[in-house]
């Protein structure tokens, strides 16, 4: 990349704890010409809380289909333009992709500026196995979920799962039901914030506990991977 030539930097930025941000991280949202964020009220938090004084703008999963080509316009007319989720690492269950499908569609250069993403903290605290692994991001709510659930049932590496809290007694329930009540898994709630949570225990024990006690705040599934589970079996006859 030659100097002056426009390009599109995906931003990692802190999951919770707001010093979570590389130094890298910074620099670029500082020497950003445009900075697309999911949610540009969340994003001025961290902005003002670094002295960065670029305003943000809109870009979001209602918006993506219209600003992705736009993205790409300024990229090709020299800009810095840096793009950030609403937390973690940008592209992974967000719009992300859009962005970067138009700029690099056009030829031109895109960079990832690496950081927090609680894909693998969660995988990391679950305490299964980290091997192998897969990220299946939010079940589909009604059309194709007894489908995923039937396939999550033969799935032999530890599976990864976003859900939000409301839904979170339901998706656990949905689990045990096909996965079984005592497939061993793991709730990872507010990572890296003051009231982090990392529960572990079965399907069963978990959809209990949380149809009792109402959770809050962001949340990631990590369920043992079928292979995992028989071979405990095996051990334990």
């Amino acid at each position: 990349m030659t100097a002056g030539e426009g390009k599109l930097s995906l931003v990692a930025t802190p999951i919770g704890n707001l010093k979570d941000i590389t130094i890298r991280a910074l620099e670029v949202l500082k020497e950003a010409d445009i900075i697309c964020a999911e949610d540009t009220r969340h994003a001025r938090t961290l902005l003002d809380h670094y002295d960065i004084t670029t305003k943000p703008v809109s870009y979001r999963d209602q918006n993506a289909v219209e600003m992705a080509p736009r993205v790409a316009k300024w990229v090709s007319e020299g800009k810095k333009v840096a793009l950030i989720s609403d937390a973690g690492t940008p592209g992974v269950s967000d719009p992300g992709f859009r962005a970067v499908k138009a700029v690099t569609s056009a030829g031109l250069t895109v960079e990832m500026i690496p950081g927090a993403t609680s894909v693998v903290i969660a995988l990391v605290l679950s305490g299964l196995g980290v091997d192998r692994f897969t990220f299946e991001g939010f079940l589909p709510v009604k059309k194709g979920r007894q489908t995923r659930l039937a396939e999550l049932a033969v799935e032999a590496r530890t599976m990864i799962i976003f859900e939000g809290p409301h839904k979170l007694p339901g998706t656990l329930m949905d689990l045990a039901d096909s996965l079984g009540n005592d497939r061993p898994a793991a709730i990872c709630r507010e990572l890296t914030k003051l009231f982090e949570e990392i529960r572990r225990g079965t399907l069963g024990e978990l959809a209990d506990w949380y149809k009792r006690n109402s959770p809050k705040g962001e949340i990631v599934i990590v369920v043992e991977g079928l292979s995992a589970a028989n071979k405990r079996r095996k051990l334990e006859d």
